[in-house]
């Protein structure tokens, strides 16, 4: 039997940056906020954390930095993925070293693989790992879907134990889940899309609102499992604005704004990313507002 990772929400975490790197004072509060607030999991290094823009050794650190600072409270996944799958590998043993609970590992981006290309990378890298791997499906991004018959068969691998569903097709993960309920995790990697993937046997989200709002989304989950369908639902209608309004602009400008205007971080991003639009701004920050959000 797979060990679940965790249940619930997950924070895929911004990283505070100032002028010399990562500001860890500031990283260390914002972990420390996320669990005393009662998130159940924290992502480090994901697409939200802006690990594409960080130099190698800031990842790392920042893995290491996070499972240290989290101490145990709740599970750290860290995000390794990369198109050279050896380098891949590289952070995972990072991972496992710092003592991280699982990785994330991305769909390789650029390369473009195949179907075929994707089974032997993905076994590869589970095969290799003493970690388990959670898989990272966001073609939106990376060019390539992982097929639901290419998660069916990685579902059977012991150390490939669950999945993030970015895609966006609930058709695509309907049928993915008449293949692998009961052998692969599934957590929404949309935060428009929780409770419907949670009422396709979903064991949470990894989420980005719950760097804003890390107890109500905890709570979204916590809602659905204890049976309340209905108020799960309403919570999801009640944040869509502010979800929509998150996404105005590529992940993660829009939320770095919004932690930045509540004092977690400065709105600082790394060149291709840059600051946001100045008027979606003015409308994310009302909206925030609306939702009891000092900034």
């Amino acid at each position: 039997m797979k060990k679940t990772v965790f249940k619930g929400a997950a924070t895929a975490l911004i990283t505070p940056f100032d002028e010399n790197g990562i500001n860890y004072e500031q990283f260390g509060k914002l972990i420390d906020w996320q669990i005393e607030s009662g998130i159940n999991g924290l992502v480090v290094c994901g697409t939200t954390g802006e690990a594409s823009t960080m130099t190698d050794d800031e990842h790392r650190e920042a893995i290491a930095f996070t499972v240290k600072r989290s101490a145990g409270r709740v599970p750290v996944i860290a995000g390794t993925g990369s198109n050279d799958t050896a380098y891949c590998l590289d952070l995972i043993k990072c991972a496992e070293e710092a003592g991280a609970d699982a990785a994330l590992t991305v769909t390789p981006y650029y390369n473009k693989a195949t179907q075929r290309g994707l089974v032997e990378m993905f076994t590869k890298l589970a095969d290799d790992s003493k970690i388990p791997i959670i898989l990272y499906n966001i073609p939106s991004r990376t060019g390539v879907n992982i097929e639901p018959e290419t998660i069916k068969i990685l579902a059977e691998h012991e150390n490939i134990v669950g999945i993030k569903e970015a895609g966006g097709n609930l058709s695509k993960i309907v049928e993915t889940m008449s293949y692998v309920h009961g052998k692969l995790d599934l957590y929404s990697g949309n935060d428009d899309q929780i409770v419907p993937l949670l009422a396709l046997g979903g064991q949470g989200v990894i989420s980005v609102i719950s760097n804003l709002l890390p107890a109500e989304t905890a709570a979204l989950c916590d809602k659905f499992f204890a049976g309340d369908v209905e108020g799960a639902a309403k919570m999801q209608y009640q944040y869509h604005a502010l979800i929509d309004a998150l996404f105005s602009e590529v992940n993660p400008i829009p939320v770095k704004a919004a932690m930045a205007a509540m004092g977690f971080c400065e709105n600082r991003l790394r060149l291709p990313l840059t600051t946001m639009d100045k008027e979606k701004e003015k409308k994310l920050l009302a909206i925030m507002r609306t939702h009891g959000l000092n900034v």
